[in-house]
């Protein structure tokens, strides 16, 4: 995954490991302008090689993310709030590695909108609110496999 990112680090996307799962960060910078959910063009190039990499990777299952600061959305259109707007950009990641990669199977994919309420950094000031809006990829293992493998012996 880090060398089919590598050109994204340091560039509004961080690849982290902890508890078991791998986490591909990506800031609000590199996919969104503020306040919309189309991914953009920087952003696509960087989903289609996480696309390419999850297409090989058959035995892991995938969560895509979506997290805003705390500030509240105005309330225009079909953007209600910060949940829809978590929501919706997940949604827009989402498809874009599925077009991306024709074999990764959506059975893996699993997408969720966590609004404002899983900030990085807790504290009220510009910095911290751009920290927290975010998309993550979760990479994990399937266990259904390793529990059939466990109840065989």
């Amino acid at each position: 995954m880090q060398d089919a990112l590598f050109n994204f680090e340091n560039k509004g996307l961080t690849i982290t490991q902890k508890n078991g799962k791998v986490y591909v960060s990506l800031d609000e910078s590199l996919l969104f302008a503020s306040g919309k959910t189309a991914v953009e063009p920087k952003g696509v190039e960087a989903l289609k090689n996480v696309a390419k990499v999850l297409e090989q990777n058959v035995d892991i299952n995938i969560v895509v993310e979506g997290h805003t600061d705390d500030v509240p959305m105005a309330g225009k259109g079909d953007i209600k709030d910060n949940w829809d707007l978590s929501v919706m950009r997940a949604t827009s990641v989402t498809k874009i590695l599925l077009q991306s990669a024709k074999t990764l199977d959506p059975k893996r994919i699993t997408s969720a909108g966590r609004g404002e309420f899983f900030p990085i950094d807790p504290a009220k000031t510009v910095e911290a609110r751009k920290k927290n809006r975010r998309t993550e990829i979760i990479l994990t293992p399937k266990l259904d496999e390793l529990f059939k493998v466990l109840e065989g012996n």
